[in-house]
């Protein structure tokens, strides 16, 4: 499957459940509702996966984890927030640059309409 039909079954997943359950909760209920629902849909997930961090090619010892990572070809970052700031966009974008991935989904169920969002990021490499 290529990343737009798999961030199409995310999209999709996601508005289901936040027309189930609404905003108001936190992150972590949504991330593993949709992992639960992701999967139920067929699609390979991995939850709170590592992303290592190397300075002047030496691996430091702290790293970073991907909400979701989605058939290992769509990076899904989940926040349950009153408001995006540009630092969610650049978080995203800089775990596609590190991971060498084309596309990532920042997802914030905290609106009235999940669809204001829902925001895709692309990694131009």
């Amino acid at each position: 499957m290529e990343e737009n039909e798999i961030s199409y079954k995310i999209i999709g997943a996601a508005i289901a459940l936040h027309k189930s359950i609404g905003p108001g909760l936190l992150e972590s209920a949504y991330e593993n509702a949709l992992l639960y629902d992701l999967k139920s849909l067929g699609l390979e997930v991995k939850q709170q996966v590592s992303m290592p961090f190397f300075y002047k090619q030496v691996k430091m010892g702290v790293g970073y984890r991907i909400d979701l990572l989605v058939g290992n070809k769509v990076i899904v970052e989940i926040k349950s927030i009153e408001n995006l700031a540009p630092v969610h966009f650049s978080q995203t974008l800089t775990y596609l640059k590190l991971s060498d991935m084309k596309l990532g989904l920042l997802i914030n169920f905290n609106t009235k309409l999940l669809k204001n969002g829902i925001h895709r990021i692309v990694n131009n490499l």
